[in-house]
């Protein structure tokens, strides 16, 4: 879809530069494109870009996992806590916009957790890109219990007096390998 510029302006009650800046912006997420004398179009969902993203994400966010497990905090395990309980309770509702919300919440605790500042930005663009994926999917009930009870173990282990930094990390690495599987399973009975 195009994004035209002056419908947006009036939207938002821009001007054109702060506009064009917010366009550059999310080109270099990989999120629209540019085309020069057409415009700015949103960018096209691919199965590349799929594999080509989730298996660089769990791998990065096994890493925040395994540093958060060896410095994790009382604020952290409380900031995990409310966010697991606000899954929970938007599950219970069937509130998927207000669950992937909390959901976002959980990991950027854990993320932040680890206190690389590199690793935190390289994984903010990466979760832009998967976020961005799940507006083309729908979570099924199911799907909220297999979700709640990762997190859950995810909690579990980092809240452990000692917590495990290899399993730890396995747990996290599967927990994104699994949405990726389901999300690909999605994408293949879509209509083309």
């Amino acid at each position: 879809e195009q994004l035209v510029e002056t419908k947006l302006q009036a939207e938002f009650g821009i001007s054109r530069t702060p506009l064009r800046e917010a366009f550059r912006e999310l080109e270099k997420q990989g999120l629209v494109e540019i085309i020069p004398r057409k415009g700015a179009f949103v960018r096209q969902l691919s199965r590349q870009d799929i594999d080509d993203t989730f298996p660089v994400r769990a791998a990065l966010e096994g890493l925040a996992a395994r540093l958060t497990s060896a410095r994790v905090t009382r604020e952290v395990l409380d900031e995990l806590k409310t966010a697991l309980e606000g899954m929970q309770r938007a599950a219970a509702e069937g509130d998927a916009r207000d669950y992937l919300a909390h959901h976002v919440q959980f990991h950027e605790v854990y993320i932040a957790g680890s206190g690389n500042e590199v690793l935190i930005d390289l994984l903010r663009t990466l979760r832009m890109h998967t976020i961005w994926h799940r507006f083309y999917f729908k979570y099924h009930k199911e799907d909220f219990e297999k979700s709640l009870a990762i997190h859950e173990r995810i909690l579990g282990l980092l809240a452990a007096g000692e917590p495990d930094p290899d399993l730890v990390d396995s747990v996290v690495r599967e927990h994104i390998y699994s949405g990726y599987r389901r999300f690909v399973h999605y994408l293949e009975e879509q209509p083309a």
